[in-house]
């Protein structure tokens, strides 16, 4: 049986928050605090927040995100995306860094036929695994090509950066992504990362899918199934990371050293600032 984040942390309720915010805005919210990390030690409740993107914050919302203390917000958004979500809302006194994990460009047509496209036009690109091979696919260019942005992400953490909250537009795949790497480098165990990632899997968390199209079968149950794959978080997609890691570097630690030049200073500060013990 998959193993939650909350089977990682039950013995340790008293430094983790009972229950999570009923954020409307805010989809895919949570605290990483809790995990499991090298040398007996854990990641800090309370320094690392994960979420979709929070163009959609109500003043609820917002009030919340504000009283946790944030430092900086990490928007993997591309321009693109923030024009059709809108930018995110703005919390006193935090600082709202911008490192876009996907270009522009990239995808423009794939996500304007997801939102258009009719059922044909879907079936062709997205059937018979064509998503889940684009999904996977994906996740291998990310590790391969966004170490400068991978790089600067640890760093500026280390450097002092938390508490910080990480998103995309989901929350799931260029968030997920991060939060996997941040893990990775805090020696947090597979498992665990696989648990806070599958997470992101559940209906409630999920980002809500829109269409465009006026076609009468536009939401229909093929549409979503054909779709399903894009908005899904699944064991896969974060496996084809880890083999682009073992490909590219030879495993975890040559990953973080030769591919994201993180030395063993940056690396000690970044876990006292982010984990307990």
């Amino acid at each position: 049986m998959t193993q939650t984040p909350q089977d990682y942390v039950q013995d340790h309720t008293a430094q983790v928050p009972a229950a999570k915010p009923a954020l409307t805005g805010v989809r895919n919210f949570r605290d990483v605090g809790g995990l499991p990390a090298a040398g007996g030690r854990r990641v800090r409740p309370g320094v690392l927040f994960r979420s979709g993107h929070l163009a959609h914050a109500t003043a609820e919302d917002a009030a919340f995100l504000g009283g946790l203390g944030l430092h900086t917000v990490f928007d993997f958004r591309n321009a693109a995306d923030i024009r059709l979500e809108g930018p995110d809302v703005a919390l006193p006194g935090v600082r709202n860094l911008n490192i876009p994990l996907s270009d522009p460009a990239d995808g423009a047509g794939f996500w304007k036929m997801v939102r258009e496209g009719d059922l044909p036009t879907l079936r062709e690109l997205l059937a018979d695994g064509k998503a889940a091979g684009r999904m996977t696919a994906s996740y291998r260019h990310t590790i391969r090509s966004r170490t400068a942005e991978h790089s600067r992400l640890l760093t500026t953490l280390a450097d002092g950066s938390s508490p910080a909250l990480l998103h995309c537009s989901a929350g799931k795949d260029r968030a997920g992504l991060s939060i996997a790497v941040i893990l990775l480098a805090l020696g947090v165990d597979r498992d665990a990362i696989e648990a806070d990632y599958l997470e992101s899997a559940a209906r409630h968390h999920r980002y809500k899918v829109w269409r465009t199209s006026t076609a009468e079968d536009a939401m229909s149950p093929e549409v979503m199934e054909l779709l399903d794959p894009l908005f899904d978080a699944r064991v896969e997609y974060l496996a084809a990371a880890y083999a682009a890691i073992e490909e590219m570097w030879g495993g975890v630690e040559g990953y973080l050293r030769q591919g994201l030049g993180m030395d063993a200073a940056t690396r000690e500060r970044l876990h006292d600032r982010l984990l307990t013990g």
